[in-house]
Order: structure tokens, then sequence, then C-alpha cells
């Protein structure tokens, strides 16, 4: 609720339904997970949130970032993993959730997963306001960054940098051993969550999921998402269900 950018975005109506419903709405519609839950330390958000049927649990409101507020929802959930869903992604598609929980079926063990989209255009390589990632072959996430550190031309970055999107998932003792862990010196100087886990060494995995999608991080971009919804056809159609 405090979004220095967009206060109260997360209750920002699409529709008449708040943005954090269309992302819980859409993550019931996945069949690869267990349970959808709500971690908040906002009182709006949690009435929000219950009064629709989901499930909420407040967490403290000293949180700095996701990662850590999911640490402490989690703590007392019998799970093995957790998959960490920003609550400014309305526009994401359970098919994505349905990928992503391929990948961590098809290797348990690792420690970190994150979806990535493809660079469409050339001045999304320096636009700061997202993170972008370059990617090894194995599709490991070797480096994080807001303006690309590359000087090949365009169409040779696109094969191996792309956009960090909403969708994080981590092995639940990772995610816990993690949290105790200082902020490392990228991670602070950048405000670049994953670069915490690969300056200690660890590995965080590539799922590549197309298209990449707009999130909400200022009122202007409310817009984009609406606009979205109108002229894509699989959008509209999930609009159609969420509002029934």
């Amino acid at each position: 609720m405090a979004s220095v950018r967009f206060p109260g975005k997360i209750l920002f109506p699409f529709h008449g339904v708040p943005m954090i419903e269309h992302v819980r709405r859409r993550a019931l519609m996945s069949q690869a997970i267990a349970e959808v839950v709500v971690a908040t330390c906002d009182d709006d958000i949690a009435t929000v949130v219950t009064s629709n049927g989901g499930r909420v649990i407040m967490t403290a409101n000293t949180h700095r970032n996701g990662t850590t507020r999911i640490a402490e929802a989690v703590k007392e959930i019998d799970c093995t993993h957790v998959m960490l869903l920003q609550g400014d992604e309305p526009l994401l598609l359970p098919r994505h959730i349905d990928l992503f929980a391929a990948a961590i079926q098809a290797e348990p063990d690792g420690d970190a997963w994150n979806a990535t989209g493809p660079i469409d255009s050339e001045d999304e390589l320096d636009r700061h306001s997202f993170v972008k990632c370059a990617i090894g072959s194995n599709d490991r996430i070797l480096h994080c960054f807001r303006r690309s550190p590359c000087f090949s031309p365009f169409d040779v970055q696109q094969r191996f940098i792309r956009k960090i999107l909403g969708i994080i998932a981590y092995r639940k003792d990772f995610l816990l051993q993690l949290i105790q862990l200082p902020s490392s010196p990228i991670e602070l100087a950048e405000s670049i969550e994953q670069m915490r886990i690969i300056e200690n060494g660890f590995a965080i995995r590539s799922v590549q999921v197309s298209p990449s999608l707009p999130s909400v991080n200022e009122p202007r971009e409310a817009d984009i998402v609406l606009d979205y919804i109108k002229n894509n056809a699989e959008q509209a159609a999930l609009l159609t269900k969420i509002l029934k």
C-alpha cells in the first residue's frame, strides 16, 4: 500500500476488481500449485482478499522486500517449495505458472528459479525501471542489472539478455537460509534482490516464458494494462473468468 510511485496500487481496480484479486484469481486457475496465500501487513488488503474467499497471512510491517515477507509467511506452511507472485502483475498468465512449476519439478533440488521474458526493443536495454539478466547456456542466471553492460549489437544481446519477470520460486529450506545472509554489495547498490543469491555462489535458474507482460509500477502503467486486456484475446478471456 505504501508504494512510493503509486500509493495504494495493489487495490487499484481493473474492471471493478482490485489488482491483488486479479493476481490471486489468475493463480488459482493453475492446476500446478497446492494453495494460494496472500502475505501482507496491510489490513485493507487483507479485508479485500478475505471478503473474496481468499487466505491471508499477516506479516510484520518492517519488510523491505517480498523475499523476507514470504519467508516469514511460509515458515509455518508445510511445503517443499514456494512460488512468489508479485501483487502488481495483473496480467499474470496461469500457463506461465504451469510452465514454472514444471521447471521446479524437473530439478527439485535447485536453489531458486525466476521467470524471464524476451527483450522486445533496443531501448529496453537501458531502461532502469525494470531488471534484466544475462543467461548462460545452462539457463543459469549469471548476473542481473538495470542497464545492459554489453556492447554487442541488439540482435546478439537478445540471445542472452532477458527481462526479470515477477514470478520467482525457492526451495523452502534455501529461502529460510537466504534471508539469514547479509544484503550483498550489488544487491544494495542496484536494488536487485536476486543478486544476493548470485553473489553468495548459489544458483538461480531462468524459466523462459513469453510474452513479457507489463506490470504496474506507476499510475500511467495502469492504462497500459487496460489496453493490453482490451486488445489481447487471451487476456480478454481470462478477464471474463475473473469477473464471473
